[in-house]
C-alpha cells in the first residue's frame, strides 16, 4: 500500500484543470490537463508550507502513459502503487519547475 494516500478532489473554479489528486491527508494536491494531443501534463502542484507551484513549461507523458493515466483516474478505486509510479515519474519529468525542498521534504523525489 502506498504511503501516500492519493484521492480524487475537485478544486475552486479558479483552480482549473481536468483532474485534481491530493496525497499525504491533503497536505499535497496536483492538478493535471489532458492536452489537444490526448497526453497527461501535471498544471500546478501546491504543498503546505510552501504554497502553489504553477509550473511554466511541463512535460507530457507519452499517449500510452497519458491513456493509462486517464483509465485509473476514473476507476472507483484508486491503485496506489500504480498512480504512486505515474505521479512519481510525471514529477521526475519536470522536478526543474517544481520546488525541490517541497519534494524532498514530502518524498515525491529521492532525497
Amino acid at each position: 500500500m502506498s504511503k501516500f494516500s492519493f484521492f480524487k478532489t475537485s478544486m475552486p473554479k479558479s483552480r482549473k484543470a481536468d483532474y485534481h489528486l491530493g496525497c499525504l491527508d491533503g497536505s499535497v494536491f496536483m492538478d493535471f490537463n489532458l492536452s489537444k494531443d490526448k497526453r497527461i501534463y501535471l498544471k500546478r502542484i501546491s504543498f503546505d508550507g510552501y504554497g502553489c507551484c504553477e509550473l511554466g513549461t511541463s512535460h507530457k507523458l507519452d499517449k500510452e502513459g497519458s491513456k493509462e493515466f486517464v483509465t485509473m483516474i476514473g476507476k472507483e478505486l484508486l491503485d496506489q502503487e500504480a498512480i504512486e509510479i505515474f505521479l512519481k515519474k510525471i514529477i521526475k519529468m519536470n522536478e526543474e519547475e517544481i520546488w525541490k525542498d517541497a519534494l524532498k521534504e514530502y518524498e515525491l523525489i529521492e532525497k
